[in-house]
């Protein structure tokens, strides 16, 4: 039985939000590109039938190019759905961030999925195809140790609603998955985060360590059920903004100050810092 159609999703590294969508879009009959810069770590895709493991660093022209190449190859030059999922996360606040490190988060976060985006257009305009961003509730009011990586994934919801204008004339749907707290083995990739030595913060490093290393206790989506109502949406015709995951709609519905800058004071120790 042929495939449904063809999807491309950026960041399938086992464990992520990538790998997961990936999983649904096999079960509905579609056939999948699931990209990652390191193909050591899609152990959970890896050799299942409809699948196309694609080395994939988003910030690398050449394997932007060569991506797009090998889809082309298989469809025709056709792509159902684009998904920008491929990210990176990022904590220091930003008194001590580190302009360079901050730099990266926006190649990686915004032109890395603007890139992928231009060089697959045309694909996804021959389709009548759909591009999706998962963004963030990080981009979303201000959230302590989290200015870069939040500017970066709201400036990449900012380019994505107005790409939903810019695409519309070619008969691409676009669609931002405001995204919650989910159960990603991300967060295990800052074991070793520490502030600088001198940080103003020292003080309540222990404090906002437990909330980068999500041992803080907070409650999260579990990641088959978040894949599951976000797949729904794409293929059901979703276009603008949807909020999937733990807080999310409390992200949507908070004021931008008052009760939810007493939250994050809280949740980061700032309160305790200003005693």
């Amino acid at each position: 039985m042929s495939p449904t159609g063809s999807v491309l999703i950026t960041g399938c590294s086992d464990g992520g939000i990538g790998s997961s969508l990936a999983l649904v879009f096999l079960e509905r009959g579609y056939h999948v590109f699931a990209t990652a810069r390191n193909l050591d770590k899609t152990s959970a895709l890896r050799g299942l039938p409809n699948v196309t493991l694609l080395t994939l660093e988003v910030t690398d022209e050449r394997h932007i190019r060569a991506a797009k190449e090998a889809v082309s190859a298989q469809t025709g030059g056709t792509l159902s759905y684009l998904i920008n999922n491929a990210g990176r996360n990022h904590f220091m606040p930003l008194l001590d961030e580190d302009i360079d490190a901050a730099k990266r988060i926006f190649e990686i976060n915004v032109w890395g999925p603007l890139a992928i985006t231009q060089t697959f257009a045309p694909l996804l305009i021959k389709a009548q195809g759909t591009l999706v961003n998962i963004t963030s509730i990080g981009g979303h009011g201000a959230v302590p140790t989290m200015g870069s990586y939040g500017a970066s994934k709201s400036s990449q919801e900012h380019m994505a609603e107005t790409l939903r204008l810019e695409l519309s004339p070619f008969g691409v749907k676009v669609l931002s998955v405001v995204t919650g707290v989910v159960s990603t083995n991300g967060r295990s990739y800052f074991e070793d985060w520490a502030l600088p030595t001198n940080s103003r913060y020292k003080a309540i490093e222990n404090t906002i360590a437990q909330v980068v290393r999500a041992t803080d206790g907070m409650t999260s989506t579990p990641l088959a059920t978040y894949a599951t109502e976000v797949v729904d949406n794409i293929l059901g015709g979703t276009t603008g903004r949807i909020w999937v995951g733990e807080r999310a709609e409390s992200a949507k519905n908070m004021p931008v100050e008052g009760e939810m800058d007493q939250f994050m004071m809280k949740s980061f120790g700032l309160d305790e810092l200003s005693k």
